[in-house]
């Protein structure tokens, strides 16, 4: 007669089990927590400085020196360049000396005017000549005035000649040599400021009303594009450019924000519709999975299992992060070219 084991087997196992669970895992282990992500678009922008602009001469006059060059960090209010003085300065002292005079003829009307007023009411002298002496007071306040202002003017234009920094930046371009005559709204320098930045991304048509509905973003850091900058404000374009069907939107970084540089290219995230909730294992692993996701544009994570797993391996050859690209999933770019080729990351929605 045979010998029955299964009801053996399953008695073994059942009084072996709370030995198995009491005992640790050989493997890490996490604590499955419900989140809801918002559920993103990859596109690439462009940082471009807020300020940047060209400082022009104001008056006319020969550049005498030229302080700084290229690539030189400016404060704000440091002068840049000099022009000769000599014609400005000699004007300046012209108007002065005609104020002087001016002032001189005032006090001369007022006083006048004053005898003849008080004379006048005592009535010894006529009307007309009470006249007379009110209108050559008012003429000399007049001149009076009217050398002030050009005393103001004299100033103004020998301050011309010397051109301090606008902002705190960096000179970008030298348009003039020292020696060179210029004129009036003759370029000198071309700087721009690190202070305040922006990314300016091109969103496809498809995706730009739930872009503008959320009005949120981020710009992804390299090298690994794990850590973002929340965006501090966004702008968006009325219009499609006519050729490509794309809107033009402002992501304006917080001030004073160096870990972006302008003219590179950076990846950022818009969100644009909502995901369902989901549960997580919260771990570092698993945050690393989220910002592969986030680059490869991938709106719909997986469920991840309670414990660390190996990140998700996107198909080769494929980067739908891109503008324009019709789907969310799929493999992200190159790691080793994040640096040259930035992307910003778009919210299709939450997801868990």
């Amino acid at each position: 007669m045979p010998i029955p084991t299964r009801p053996l087997l399953l008695c073994c196992l059942l009084t072996a089990a709370p030995a198995l669970l009491a005992a640790e895992p050989p493997f890490p282990v996490a604590e499955v927590q419900r989140q809801t992500l918002p559920d993103e678009q990859v596109l690439d922008g462009v940082v471009e400085a807020v300020n940047q602009s060209t400082v022009s001469a104001q008056t006319a006059g020969q550049v005498e020196d030229i302080m700084v060059d290229v690539n030189d960090f400016v404060p704000a209010g440091t002068p840049i360049v000099r022009i000769r003085n000599i014609e400005q300065r000699a004007g300046l002292e012209q108007a002065q000396a005609s104020l002087r005079e001016a002032q001189a003829r005032h006090i001369e009307a007022e006083a006048e005017y004053k005898r003849i007023k008080d004379i006048y009411q005592r009535q010894l002298v006529s009307r007309a000549q009470m006249d007379s002496a009110t209108a050559g007071f008012n003429a000399a306040k007049a001149r009076l005035d009217a050398a002030q202002a050009g005393v103001a003017q004299a100033k103004e234009s020998l301050g011309y000649t010397t051109i301090n920094a606008p902002y705190s930046g960096i000179v970008l371009e030298r348009h003039v040599q020292r020696g060179e005559a210029v004129q009036p709204g003759k370029a000198l320098l071309t700087g721009f400021s690190l202070d305040e930045l922006r990314v300016v991304a091109d969103i496809p048509q498809r995706l730009i009303v739930p872009v503008r509905k959320h009005g949120q973003a981020r710009v992804l850091l390299p090298p690994d594009n794990k850590n973002s900058i929340a965006a501090a404000k966004l702008i968006y374009f009325p219009y499609a450019d006519p050729q490509s069907n794309v809107f033009k939107v402002r992501v304006y970084l917080p001030p004073k924000n160096r870990r972006s540089l302008s003219g590179h290219v950076r990846q950022g995230c818009f969100p644009s519709r909502r995901g369902q909730p989901t549960d997580r294992a919260e771990t570092s692993i698993g945050a690393a999975r989220r910002s592969q996701r986030c680059l490869r544009g991938q709106g719909r994570p997986r469920h991840p299992a309670a414990g660390p797993a190996r990140p998700d391996r996107g198909r080769r050859g494929r980067n739908p992060g891109r503008v324009g690209a019709g789907r969310t999933g799929g493999a992200g770019p190159d790691p080793s070219r994040r640096l040259s080729e930035g992307t910003a990351t778009t919210h299709s929605g939450e997801v868990g």
